[in-house]
């Protein structure tokens, strides 16, 4: 019986896609690409998702230290069967490697744009003079006596 598509990951792509991020960090930790772009960048890789039949890997990185983040993306995907032949050492237990995609990770920019609106004077001002964030009232000292 087919497993329903609505369902998230199964437990083997997120390990295996937990095992190819630890690779591939490792290889972009060592610089063994030869590009000006990646090597002026430390490129941080944050998740891996795997294809359900594990055959495409899409790495999500933020390059640190770089100021045009999508150009040393590009330049990834440009040496992404290179990548995937330095990788293959250290996946040598996987029946197919994968073809590696990069993305840039927005996650980091999306926490901070639901910070900023938790901390907003709009949702303090719902939430009340002496609520805080979580919805806690605060109290001072005094209160608690």
């Amino acid at each position: 019986m087919p497993r329903s598509t609505t369902s998230g990951p199964s437990q083997r792509m997120l390990r295996v896609g937990e095992q190819v991020r630890h690779a591939l960090s490792e290889t972009l930790q060592r610089g063994e690409i030869i590009d000006p772009l990646i090597e002026n960048a430390v490129v941080s890789v944050s998740e891996v998702r795997m294809s359900p039949d594990l055959k495409i890997a899409t790495a999500f990185v933020s390059p640190l230290g770089a100021g045009d983040a999508a150009a040393v993306v590009e330049a990834l995907n440009k040496h992404a069967k290179f990548v995937r032949g330095r990788v293959s050492g250290a996946l040598r237990q996987m029946k197919y490697m994968p073809e590696f995609r990069f993305r840039l990770d927005t996650s980091y920019d999306n926490f901070q744009k639901i910070n900023e609106l938790l901390h907003s004077p709009e949702v303090a001002r719902d939430l009340g003079p002496d609520a805080g964030i979580d919805g806690q009232r605060k109290g001072n000292d005094e209160d608690e006596k």
